[in-house]
């Protein structure tokens, strides 16, 4: 029993914040748990000129009625959202298709996916002889904590990937690229933790596992895609909904765009973000790619390139959105706490910790 304690302690205490969060804000917002979607009048009355609300409620329409031709028009941009079908689908399963139990079917799921996220997070650094208790770094990262609280399925995508990874250390390849691919239809981002074992297996020569990996884990997604295409007149992968800009081809440029808007907001940035995304991102972009030079070519490093790498042309539209950039980073956040300890580096596992301070942005 004390063994299973400790094993459950971080997801445990994940599930407790994270469940008196969501507790709180619905408490705070009325007792409705459908405020956590943020429903915004253009898109529920079809109001032009009504507020624009936040990307949950797409969730929850999506949850709410799934046929494509009927959800479009409350949509931004229709296969955008619509990719991200894994979350709304078992939101909709959860509550029965009732619509009054759909926001807390989402709710409880956000909630639960983050434990479990944190669970698989502590069992990997566990099995690398690390503290355990390092997986709350993941488990209070402020974009997973932000997403719980407004219906997105960050949580559920990246908790999927940490399952993957964690199937993956224990030699059960298939339940990883099971794992793996649904993570995709959570949210495409995920895409890059899907890449790094891709390009792992093609580093190992292991072509057999590499094209098993890409017919379980990426053709289905790229059916989906084709599909939505078909359906919507253009596939689901992009950088954003409406209003979105594109990825930057020069690096952080993003980011420095903002200083043509409002400089001191920029500078505040910077302050902020500066330590917290773009030293990691330059750190995990070189930490990794002189070990994957030097002959360690796991997925582990694979993965801190990436989504370090991604970091570099992130778009302007959301690195100038706090909450934007906190979700946008979460891949940044989980392959770093991974790489870190996978060689156990103490040092930067102790610097992580900082990243719960984020959570200040919560509070407004």
């Amino acid at each position: 029993m004390a063994e299973w304690r400790a094993r459950l302690g971080p997801a445990l205490v994940t599930l407790l914040v994270s469940s008196a969060l969501v507790g709180g804000v619905i408490w705070r917002l009325g007792g409705d748990p459908l405020a956590l979607a943020r429903i915004g009048a253009r898109f529920s009355t079809g109001d032009p000129q009504g507020t624009q609300g936040y990307d949950g409620q797409f969730v929850y329409y999506i949850a709410l009625d799934p046929d494509p031709g009927a959800v479009a028009p409350r949509l931004d941009v229709p296969a955008y959202r619509y990719q991200r079908i894994l979350l709304p689908l078992l939101a909709r399963l959860a509550a029965l298709g009732r619509p009054a139990v759909i926001p807390w079917a989402l709710a409880g799921l956000s909630v639960l996916s983050l434990a479990l996220g944190t669970w698989a997070v502590s069992e990997l650094l566990h099995g690398w002889k690390v503290s355990r208790w390092y997986a709350l770094v993941y488990g209070l990262w402020a974009g997973f904590l932000l997403a719980v609280v407004v219906d997105l399925p960050e949580p559920l995508a990246f908790g999927l990937a940490a399952g993957s990874l964690l199937a993956l250390e224990r030699g059960r390849k298939w339940l990883a690229w099971v794992l793996i691919g649904l993570a995709l239809f959570a949210k495409e981002v995920s895409a890059l933790f899907l890449l790094a074992m891709l390009a792992a297996y093609l580093a190992e020569r292991n072509w057999r596992d590499a094209l098993r990996l890409a017919l379980v884990a990426g053709l289905p997604f790229f059916a989906f895609q084709v599909w939505l295409w078909a359906v919507f007149g253009q596939p689901g992968i992009g950088s954003g909904g409406a209003m979105a800009t594109s990825f930057e081809w020069i690096p952080f440029a993003g980011l420095l765009k903002i200083g043509a808007y409002s400089l001191p907001y920029l500078l505040a940035m910077l302050v902020v973000f500066g330590p917290t995304v773009v030293l990691p991102s330059l750190w995990g972009a070189w930490t990794s790619a002189r070990f994957w030079r030097g002959g360690d070519r796991t997925v582990i490093v694979a993965a801190l390139f990436l989504n370090a790498l991604v970091i570099f042309f992130t778009p302007f539209s959301t690195f100038r959105e706090t909450g934007g950039i906190l979700r946008f980073a979460s891949g940044l956040m989980l392959a770093a706490l991974l790489f870190a300890g996978r060689y156990r580096m103490r040092r930067v596992l102790n610097y992580s910790l900082f990243w719960i301070v984020l959570n200040v942005f919560l509070l407004k």
